[in-house]
Formats: C-alpha cells, structure tokens, sequence
C-alpha cells in the first residue's frame, strides 16, 4: 500500500492573494491526518481558475433597457427578512442581496471584493497590541428613511451577534464574538472596530448589514424583522410581500445614490421545483432554477424552432401524439364512428383527450422556445458521508476502503457529462476550483483502487467467510481491534473507541508497536472520539459558530436513550446548517425545514444518534460475502425519496455496484425528504449517506464546526457541533483555528489547505462532484442566469433593448 498523502508529482504553487467564497452553510466530516505537504497544489492551471465559467448573459448597461418586472421563481416566500435567524432560507439571503447594504461581494472567482457603494475603503490599520479594521462609509449611502449608514448600524449589529446578550435569537455569530470595541471615527462614516484575538476572516462581517432598528432590541431582531424591515439601503426596496399568492414585490429604491437599477420592480414568485416546468410552459416566469429533465424539454423546444418546426409539428414529433401512426388514427377514426356506440364513445372521449394535450404540449412547445438554459456550476457539491459513529465504519481503514472503491471520475462524468458541463472532481473539502484557498488534496487519501480496497478490508479483518466464523469476543464491535490490543479490549468494554489519528501516528503500518503506536498517538493527540450518544447542534461554552440555515426534529429512532436538550443557541445554529442542505438535495424549502426546529423560550430540542449496527447482508450466499467475528459487512445507504432526489438516487445506484465490486454490501433505505435529513443524517442513524453542502467564502470560519472533533459531555455522552460524520481530530480543529487567527493570508490559506489534507484522509466524506446550476431565463434577460461562485448585481439585471429608437419598455 502506498504512503498515506504521498505527494506524487506535485509541486507547490500560490494563488493570487485573496480569500474564498462564503456562503452561510458547509458541511460534511473527516478524521485522521497525514504527513503532506498540504498547502501544495497540483500546479495546474484549472486550480486557478473555476471549473466551469458564469453563464448570465452579460451586456453593458446602455444595451440594457430601463424598466420592467422580472418575475424570478423562489422556493417559497420567506417565514423570516432576517438572516441571521435559524429559519432564514434562499429566498430571504437573495432579499437582504437586493435591499441591504453587503460591504462585500464575490466575484466570478469567488472571492470578497469591496463593494464601493457602501465603502470608500475598508483595511486593518493596526495589528498590534489588537487588530483594528477601519472603515470608512460612502459618503452617499443612506437608508430609506433618509438617515445615513454609519457606526450606530455597525454597533447595534455587533451586540446582536456577540452572543453575550442571549435574547437575540441569533443562528450565527462567528467573528461577532471577537469584536472586543466599535469606535466613532472623525465621524459616524469612520468605524474602528477592535478585535479582541486576530481575525483573519473579518471582511465576512457586517454582510448583509441591517440598520440599527433591526439589531438594537431582541424584539426588533427577534420578531420584527421576521414580515418587515424597518429601512433598507440597496438599489431595491421591498414593496410588499403576499403570503396568500406567494409573491414578494421589490421596486426601484428612489433614494439609491450608485446606478440606477434598469428594471421597475422584481417580482419573487413562489413556485415549488416540481411545479416550475408548467409555469414556465405558461409563461408566467421570466427566470428560474429548473432541474435537468426541464432543461431538456427547452432544449428540445429550441433545436424545433431552429429547424422552423412548430409546436403542433413538435407534439406530432416526440410529444403526446409521438405514439399515432396512421394506421392507429384509421383504427381509431373508424371505432370513434362505428356501430358499436359504447365503444364509440370511449374512444372519441380518448381522442378528445389526446387532442387536448396535443394542443398543450404544442402551446407549452412554443412558449419554452423563447427561453434559453444558462447552465454552470453550482458553489455547492455533493458528498458520500460515512458515518464513522460506531459498526464497521468506525474503523478508518473501512471508511478509507469504501473511498477507495469509489470512482468519483465515473460518478462526475455520469451527472455533468450529459450536461456539457465540466465534469472533474473537487479535490477539496473546504474550497471550490477556482478559489484562492483551493488545492487538490485528494492524493491524502488516493484515486479508486480495487486491489487496495480489498487489502484494507483484509487488514480490518474483514475477509471472505468471515461471518461464519465463531467471534473472538462476543460484543466485539467492527473497528475495535479487540483481537489485536488488549488496551483497546478494554476501551471498547468501557465504550472508549478510538478514532482516526494522524498520519504521524497511522494505523495502516502493521509492523509498528502497540507502543509506538500509542506514544504517537499521545504526541500528536490527533484522536477521534466515535462511540455513544451523540448531541446534535451543543457547541462549546462561549464558542458559538457560524451555521448557514435548516432543521432538526428532537430524537433519532426509539431506543431508550436519555434526551438532553442542546443550548438554545447552538440548537438555532445547528437547525440553520442542516436546513439549508435539506433545501439543497431534497426540494424541501429551508424555512419549511427549520420549522420543524421547536423554537421555545427554553430552547430548541436536539437531534441524538443512537449506537449504530451494521445493516444486514443482502447477498444471497452468506457464506461468500465479506465477514468478521461472525458478522457480515453490510452498510445501511440511507438516500431520499422525493422527486428532487433523482440524481442523488442514480448516483446511489452507482455506488452499490462499486462498493460491491470489492465485496461490501449495501442496504438502501430510501426515506421521504422530510424526514432524510432530520431522522437520519442529524441524528447519525445512517451509515453511508449522499447529500450536498454549500460553498465558504470564508472556510477558517464558516466550515470549523463541520469538521469539529465531537467531544465527552458531562454524563458520558458526545457533543458535536455540526460533525454529522462523527469523526473529528484536534489537529484538524488546530489548523482551523491557526488559519482563523492569521492575519497573513497566505499562511491562512496554507493551514486551510493542511487542514482538508488531514480531512481527506480521514475519510469521513468523499466530495463526488460540484453541483450543476441549471436555469432558464427569457431568451432576452440579460446579466442574470447561472452565476456560478459569483453574487447578482441586481441593478444590472435587465432585458436587452430592443432595435428601436424608444428602447423597450416592459410591462408584464
């Protein structure tokens, strides 16, 4: 077997100094840690720049018409205008972008740029004794109500998020509780803000900033900000919102001092994914996120108006009328008008409907012609997560043998091939192509490899007809290496597993000493706890972290087990992370998903995971399959059900049947959407799970409680932050919090970089593939489609002039 992260043929190379994308929400797991130059990329160009390019129909804004209503599908009107609240969902994020002030945004690379509408200059200006960033304010930008944006905002915004006054129903703080002081300038336009430890990710604040009625009192924050805002400072302002027909009305703000925005108003229409295919036939959008099979059809209406044939033609050609031949339409006519008049009846009655869906599709046809599909890559990817809680995978050399069985070349090409889409697979946990932080550290783990999968199975003692043969302890749990060390015999008597350690000290050398082994493993202090009652959404006293947006229900299945109820802060943040990768692969809307969360005064209930066992074999000869103390190795493959999840599913599909290459089993579970990820993935009773995560701008920040090392609670139990993997490594939480604490953006990047090296081979979850952005937008919309790692400038969001002297106004 070949070394744990040896480098093969790569060399080191820098990115551009700048930082990484952010976005609320990131997830997965890992363990282990290795000896690599982690900060090393592979040297190739594609690090540099994104996987795949925006698709938005740029045009300069003279070619742009003034005026008009873009109508834009949401997955639903948003239950809250707050973002930082734990039910906030895309709908809300995508408001705040258009009516508040963001201080940064992100280019097509992803990475934070000032935003000189609101900042004439932001830069630390001190770093000794303390940080302190001075901003200094456009001297233009106001609010609303006239009322200029200055340090009032910026201070009541910080006393929300601190997480020093527990009123405020915040679901994110990261950076907030850093902030020791916030000083006046010369005047309110100067903000000092004194940092009471380094920083390194503090352009990540003050975005979106909300005006200081909002923050400055609990009921402001908690509830009235939740169907209204009190002012707003972005080139729109919000209208009105009409929960009864879902849709939320933004209009032209008359007192926005950068470039006028070129439409009237923008219409959010709430409209479910399932639903946006017929609504796009109606004509009733202008632009929309659609799923493959939608993108397809006006593909197929495009390629029927380039070739002059009509809608009639097109239903005649592949639609419901496909199936007509003439001698079916003879038989037909002749039975609709035949003597036997019950029979005539039927059939005319099924050719009238025939004729009417004819008419439909043909009508739907020509109406989806005049769109077009804007396609790129989604700043989010989907993962294999294994649950590394207990049973086979709590042993790393299992979860690295399902990794390396896995051919996530095959699994990118088979979702994004058929796209036209770039099909090359991240290489990153904590960065996406084309990021500054980015770096392909998957050689940590290695590429799919039969033969090396087999061996560590082998080396875990799981070996053909190994469930038929008499344990060597009755109890023995996959993973404990009972048979092996008697120290761990009687850890695992006491529910003491260990976990994954860092390459410095790996288990995968079988020639060195238990003592060695052990005095490295004390060296390093790079050990995974995964055994007992896990706690979802409890952070550590006084460390609350960042948490993008979505929901837990309380309890994992029935089994007796003691519920403890997390820290209501931690239980808001922990339900906004997980709500926002239900929306992301399930359909199921964020703020929807976090209503599940019990939002009392008392706080919010958790999510607990029970001891896992392995799911029972499916292979029809036992005897034949992979084995071990008497047990067989089979893995439970929880995936949703839902319509959404169709690609999740066929990727499912695929896994089995390499997984079962190299002889592990598998036991799908498919479980509805509502329930995927509350009932499973939260509350760990899942051993092999795909789901997808978004994107950090900001990863020291944004992905730390994602990857946090789960830690003993008073009564003997494990809390996890956001680890839904359940394996974690104090050196993978050191090199976050040493690239968090960096003002040298470099070394912080190089430590972000370090930190995912050790995540890979951890093996806690494999990243398959960057998600595939897919929308359709009226052939003449221009500036807007699929954005890829970049931010809407919603003021140069518009449709194309027309080729006349009076330009081209809309009204729609």
């Amino acid at each position: 077997m070949s070394q744990i992260g040896a480098p093969r043929g790569r060399t080191c190379s820098r990115s551009p100094r700048s930082r990484t994308l952010r976005s609320v929400a990131t997830l997965t797991s890992a363990v282990l840690a290795v000896t690599v130059l982690a900060g090393c990329s592979s040297g190739d160009e594609a690090d540099e720049t994104p996987a795949a390019a925006q698709d938005n129909a740029p045009a300069a804004r003279d070619k742009v018409a003034d005026g008009g209503t873009l109508r834009w599908a949401v997955d639903a009107v948003p239950t809250t205008l707050n973002t930082f609240q734990a039910d906030a969902d895309g709908t809300t994020s995508r408001i705040a972008g258009a009516v508040l002030p963001s201080l940064y945004t992100l280019d097509e690379r992803g990475r934070p740029r000032l935003n000189e509408d609101y900042l004439e200059s932001a830069q630390v200006v001190e770093t000794e004794p303390k940080q302190v960033v001075l901003y200094k304010l456009n001297q233009q930008a106001v609010w609303s109500d006239g009322r200029e944006i200055g340090a009032p905002d910026f201070v009541a915004q910080w006393r929300a998020l601190s997480g020093r006054d527990t009123a405020y129903w915040t679901a994110r703080n990261s950076g907030y509780e850093r902030i020791e002081k916030i000083e006046r300038g010369k005047n309110d336009l100067e903000v000092r803000v004194t940092f009471s430890k380094p920083y390194a990710d503090w352009q990540s604040l003050f975005t979106p900033l909300y005006p200081k009625q909002v923050m400055g009192s609990p009921n402001s924050f908690n509830d009235g900000a939740r169907t209204t805002l009190k002012a707003t400072a972005g080139p729109f302002l919000l209208k009105s919102i009409d929960r009864k027909n879902g849709d939320v009305t933004l209009a032209r703000n008359p007192r926005w001092w950068g470039q006028p925005a070129k439409l009237d108003s923008v219409v959010l229409k709430a409209v479910p994914r399932a639903e946006r295919a017929a609504a796009l036939a109606a004509g009733t959008l202008d632009l929309a996120e659609i799923d493959r099979s939608t993108a397809e059809r006006i593909s197929l209406a495009l390629r029927d108006a380039r070739a002059g044939r009509s809608g009639a033609q097109a239903a005649l050609a592949h639609g419901p009328g496909s199936s007509i031949t003439p001698s079916k339409a003879l038989k037909s006519w002749a039975l609709a008008h035949g003597s036997d008049e019950e029979k005539a009846e039927e059939v005319q009655a099924a050719r009238e409907k025939n004729q009417k869906a004819i008419a439909e599709y043909a009508s739907a046809q020509d109406i989806l012609a005049k769109y077009v599909v804007r396609k790129s890559l989604e700043p989010a990817y989907t993962q294999l997560s294994l649950n590394g809680e207990s049973g086979p995978l709590a042993d790393e050399r299992v979860r690295r043998a399902v990794a390396r069985a896995i051919n996530r070349q095959e699994l990118a090409e088979s979702v994004l091939k058929p796209l036209g889409l770039p099909a090359r697979p991240p290489g990153s946990h904590l960065a996406l192509a084309g990021q500054a932080a980015y770096a392909d550290s998957s050689d940590a783990l290695g590429d799919q490899d039969t033969k090396e999968a087999r061996a560590l199975l082998a080396d875990a003692g799981w070996v053909p007809g190994g469930a038929e043969r008499k344990p060597v302890e009755a109890g023995t749990k996959a993973g404990s290496e009972a048979e092996k060390k008697k120290a761990a015999e009687k850890a695992a008597d006491k529910g003491e597993k260990t976990g994954s350690t860092d390459a410095d000290s790996t288990k995968t050398d079988s020639t060195k000493s238990d003592a060695a082994k052990t005095d490295a493993k004390k060296k390093d202090s790079d050990t995974a706890s995964d055994e007992g009652l896990y706690i979802v959404g409890d952070d550590k006293p006084g460390e609350r972290r960042a948490a993008p947006a979505p929901v837990i229900g309380a309890g994992g299945p029935e089994n007796g087990t003691h519920i403890l109820a997390p820290a209501p802060a931690a239980a808001r943040q922990s339900a906004a992370l997980l709500a926002r990768a239900e929306a992301l692969d399930t359909g199921t809307g964020a703020a929807r998903a976090a209503q599940s969360v019990a939002r009392t005064d008392k706080g919010v209930a958790g999510a607990y995971a029970p001891r896992g066992t392995a799911a029972p074999v499916t292979a029809p000869d036992a005897a034949k399959a992979l084995g071990k103390d008497g047990k067989a190795l089979s893995l439970r493959f929880v995936l949703p059900s839902g319509p959404g999840s169709e690609s999740l599913r066929a990727v499912g599909d695929r896994i089995v049947r390499m997984l079962d290459a190299v002889g592990i089993r598998t036991e799908v579970t498919k479980v509805s959407d509502e329930s995927f990820f509350k009932d499973h993935i939260a509350s760990g009773d899942y051993d092999l799970a795909l789901y997808s995560w978004p994107a950090s701008a900001f990863p020291a920040t944004d992905a730390r409680p994602i990857f946090a090392k789960p830690e003993p609670a008073s009564d003997g139990s494990l809390l996890v932050e956001q680890n839904y993997s359940r394996v974690g490594t104090d050196r993978i939480d050191q090199l976050f919090d040493q690239a968090a604490g960096t003002l040298d953006e470099e070394e912080a990047r190089d430590l972000v970089r370090q930190a995912d090296a050790r995540i890979w081979a951890a093996a806690g979850s494999i990243p398959l593939y960057q998600r595939p952005q897919l929308v359709a937008a009226k052939a003449d919309l221009v500036n807007a489609g699929a954005w890829g790692l970049a931010a809407p400038r919603y003021q140069d969001i518009g449709f194309k002039k027309a080729n006349t002297s009076k330009g081209a106004e809309r009204n729609r």
